[in-house]
């Protein structure tokens, strides 16, 4: 299963292997010290294994070309996956506060405190490494999916060292209830996180457009093109897992055969794919729509290299 040259489920696949050993030294430990801040942490990792899972199958759904039931592709899986990893986090950090409520109601004590500071720092080390490729791999392939499995285990490394710390503090002050109270606080983290997941991954569910400065992008792409263009209106964006889908009107001069103006757009639409990957755009041809018209010969638009009449980014929507 792991064996693969795509770089996004080389990536889900390494982190699924990094969580696995993670949560199997954790685990460990925590049952042997008796540490919540170790226990939290193993459990974490345990739901590492779980989402980067689901990753890996999201993503290597979404990897699959467009079919006659998706015409548009199966990017959403990679949202899916982001808004399942986020429900799975709140459900875990909700848990965490709970347990370490229950044990300062309780005032467990911990035993083998060395041990859990050991295994907390070789898991921030790990996480950080994994967390790095993750971040490294979702920037070069705008993967939403691994962006969010990155920023779990981002928080992993945070979490962890925070709970180091605390049961350095019951190892030289042997205040046991620090334990339970920092993990109290990385729940309520790991809470603040999977909020904002849940935005984003709603975001594209509900077709949200795409950021500003894609849009600029567009905008400057269009008018700086060469050729007889008018003008462009009515830009549509949204998001689709990696893929980014746009659809405008552009208008051309209305002499132009229809030949000459579909090799406008093919050349417009190649060169919008190529600057922003991902990218899946819908050009729909209208004349020009200029009152008086000088005719083909005397058209200025037709001798410029910058032939946009919309210079204004708030033209271009209608």
């Amino acid at each position: 299963m792991f064996l693969t040259q795509n770089p996004k489920l080389k990536a889900a696949a390494v982190s699924i292997c990094g969580a696995l050993f993670l949560a199997i030294i954790k685990l460990v430990v925590a049952l042997l010290s008796g540490s919540m801040a170790v226990m939290a942490s193993a459990i974490d990792s345990l739901l590492d294994i779980l989402m980067s899972g689901v990753n890996f199958m999201a993503i290597r759904q979404a990897e699959q070309p467009p079919d006659q039931s998706h015409p548009f592709g199966h990017g959403k899986f990679e949202t899916l996956a982001t808004l399942f990893q986020a429900l799975i986090i709140t459900a875990s950090g909700g848990w965490i506060i709970y347990e370490a409520v229950v044990r300062l109601s309780k005032n467990n004590q911990i035993e083998n405190v060395d041990q859990g500071i050991g295994v907390l720092a070789f898991s921030a080390v790990v996480s950080w490494f994994i967390a790095r490729n993750l971040s490294k791999v979702a920037k070069q392939t705008d993967s939403s999916a691994l962006e969010a499995d990155s920023l779990h285990f981002r928080m992993d490394i945070y979490s962890n060292l925070g709970l180091m710390a605390g049961l350095l503090l019951v190892r030289w002050f042997d205040i046991h209830w620090i334990d339970s109270a920092l993990s109290i606080l990385v729940a309520s983290y790991i809470l603040h996180e999977a909020l904002q997941l849940i935005k984003r991954a709603l975001t594209d569910i509900l077709d949200h457009e795409l950021p500003e400065e894609i849009q600029q992008q567009i905008h400057h792409i269009i008018s700086t093109h060469e050729g007889p263009l008018a003008g462009y209106h009515g830009l549509r964006t949204r998001r689709a897992g990696s893929l980014k889908i746009m659809d405008f009107h552009l208008e051309v001069c209305k002499d132009m055969t229809v030949a000459e103006a579909h090799e406008l757009t093919v050349a417009l639409e190649k060169k919008i794919e190529r600057e922003i990957p991902g990218s899946n755009v819908i050009i729909h041809i209208e004349p020009c729509t200029i009152d008086t018209c000088p005719g083909r010969e005397n058209c200025e638009i037709d001798k410029s290299r910058t032939p946009s009449r919309f210079q204004n980014p708030e033209d271009i929507k209608l």
